[in-house]
């Protein structure tokens, strides 16, 4: 990461809310051919979530904490924040010495942008300010939320703006949080109500919709440069795994997570 930071743009995008089993399912099956043609192997990396809800993931994901391989054993990180006694700090590691990623990425020179999607992003309210406040520049708007059927397409089109807005020699980071999966998400399920709810099908409908729309994004992150791109989940939800419904509780399907991270390269 030491040659990466500095070369090349950046893309941190969660996947909010996204169960490991759904989208290891679908790419098997060949329903996400955008995401699948970037996976390593066309498959996702089964890890550990930092957080079982949405804000204590992502505070725990901009100090450089991303999603633990679920397998034992010490597992090097790709950011860390300079402290005595890391374990997880390798050669490898790029180490900032701010309180968080995004800030330790500005002071490199990069142009660090937030598409919100979730309520913590909307900046509606102190607690939904936290997050966004982070970086130099912030979006969310309705139709980026947990309520807008056409949410991606929106978020997807904030970010071919912001690079269009940019200088060329300048250095990008783009954290995009969707919010398509994330309750409710009946309405991306031909044939589902809001009477009938979300289920497992909607939400891999959801997924669905992401990969339809995902190329434009990558398009745009790779069209000035080469981008690194980290794609995963901050957390699963349960719709009705063991009796359980939602997340902020502590059931595999919540903890369990999809993680790839992959090269962009120019498309120009």
């Amino acid at each position: 990461m030491n040659e990466v930071v500095g070369r090349d743009d950046l893309l941190l995008l969660t996947l909010d809310t996204l169960r490991y089993d759904v989208a290891v399912e679908l790419a098997a099956a060949g329903r996400l051919p955008n995401l699948a043609a970037h996976l390593p192997g066309g498959t996702w990396e089964r890890r550990h979530a930092p957080g079982n809800f949405t804000y204590a993931s992502h505070q725990a994901m901009f100090a450089g904490f991303l999603p633990t391989p679920a397998a034992p054993g010490q597992h090097p990180r790709l950011f860390a924040a300079r402290f005595a006694g890391s374990e997880t700090t390798a050669g490898r590691t790029y180490v900032f010495d701010t309180p968080d990623l995004v800030s330790g990425l500005a002071a490199r020179g990069y142009r660090t942008v937030c598409i919100g999607g979730v309520g913590f992003f909307n900046k509606q309210g102190a607690l939904g300010g936290v997050l966004p406040g982070l970086f130099e520049e912030s979006h969310w708007e309705p139709e980026f939320s947990v309520a807008s059927p056409t949410s991606f397409e929106a978020q997807v089109a904030r970010a071919e703006k912001t690079v269009a807005e940019l200088p060329p020699r300048q250095r990008l980071f783009v954290f995009l949080n969707t919010s398509a999966l994330h309750q409710p998400n009946w309405f991306h399920l031909p044939g589902a109500t809001r009477e009938t709810g979300d289920s497992r099908a909607t939400h891999a409908a959801a997924l669905e919709y992401i990969d339809r729309h995902v190329g434009r994004l990558f398009a745009a992150m790779s069209s000035r440069r080469r981008c690194f791109a980290i794609v995963c989940s901050d957390h699963g939800t349960a719709y009705g795994d063991d009796g359980y419904t939602g997340h902020r509780l502590g059931h595999d399907c919540v903890w369990t997570v999809p993680y790839s991270h992959f090269f962009l390269e120019p498309t120009v």
